[in-house]
């Protein structure tokens, strides 16, 4: 039975098809025969308690010069036989939260909303983590300056990140006594205003930083090790680091096995964690990629594993 796929995403217009999972689950629900429906930036509404959202039909190609055609757009009130893709990027900000705030809505008028707008509002990516503390590595979370800087020394070798940012914008790495190690906690913290995280570095990132997707709380059998390039620590794609396929560890089916229970409770469908050597460092709920480079490696359908869950649930 067709179902009506309602996607809040970024501007469809801007992404880049090759690498985006969001496009990657649109491609595959049209496959399957759903209709899908492309929220216009800035689309959703509350009209007398209702979730309502501005959509365009939208059919999509595989074409990196035409990838997608929307038809008219209408006025529509999300509820049941809807199943809403919520895949805006960071930041979650007010305007975000307030997205997933409407979509509570819908999701309690009978829509199906991945993932979980509760557990969107819940689950900061980078304290996430810490709900799995023996998943992680040392780890503190602070506004004091002179705490972080004596985690720092206590470790020796630290990275240093804010707490909402995403593709490895503004993370530092220091050394004890860096001379700039004042500078980064001020910028991080704003003099203290905001906290920030410090974790113990760990060198196993020359290996890669490890995308393992959770699919309903169970793990697909390969993850995406972004490994970093020439003078750069960091291994995200979107910081210039190379993506490399490779099946699960012992150690991140262990990781994956800690998390995915509570994720799927929590109906976070579609999650994706990031792993450095045996540690878990990120929980991503809100858009996590990194679909269509696994399929292209290995073969597979990870847009058609969400999508018999999507099924299941609908039916």
């Amino acid at each position: 039975m067709p179902l009506d796929i309602v996607v809040v995403m970024d501007p469809i217009g801007s992404i880049k098809i090759a690498k985006d999972s969001t496009f990657a689950m649109l491609l595959e629900g049209q496959r399957r025969g759903h209709r899908l429906h492309y929220v216009l930036p800035g689309g959703l509404s509350l009209r007398e308690g209702h979730c309502e959202a501005r959509v365009a039909p939208l059919t999509v190609h595989d074409d990196p010069k035409a990838w997608f055609e929307l038809g008219n757009a209408s006025q529509i009130s999300l509820s049941r036989g809807h199943v809403v893709l919520m895949r805006k990027d960071p930041p979650v900000d007010a305007d975000y939260l307030h997205d997933t705030h409407l979509l509570g809505f819908a999701q309690r008028a009978g829509a199906l909303v991945v993932n979980d707008p509760q557990g969107l509002r819940d689950f900061n990516e980078k304290l996430a983590a810490q709900e799995f503390p023996q998943c992680c590595p040392p780890t503190l979370v602070s506004r004091e300056a002179a705490a972080l800087k004596a985690f720092v020394a206590e470790h020796g070798d630290a990275v240093l990140k804010p707490l909402d940012g995403m593709g490895g914008r503004s993370i530092f790495r220091a050394k004890a006594g860096d001379a700039n190690l004042n500078v980064i906690l001020e910028t991080l913290t704003e003099g203290g205003r905001h906290l920030a995280m410090a974790q113990r570095y760990l060198p196993e990132i020359v290996d890669g930083d490890k995308r393992i997707l959770l699919v309903d709380g169970e793990p697909v059998d390969y993850c995406l090790a972004r490994i970093p390039q020439g003078d750069e620590f960091r291994g995200n794609l979107a910081a210039g680091g190379r993506g490399e396929g490779r099946p699960l560890s012992e150690r991140d089916r262990w990781i994956a096995a800690q998390v995915g229970p509570e994720m799927k409770r929590r109906g976070m469908l579609f999650v994706g964690l990031d792993a450095i050597g045996d540690y878990l460092t990120e929980v991503n709920v809100t858009s996590p990629t990194c679909i269509r480079e696994l399929d292209a490696q290995f073969g597979i359908n990870i847009a058609g594993m969400l999508f018999d869950v999507i099924e299941r649930k609908m039916a």
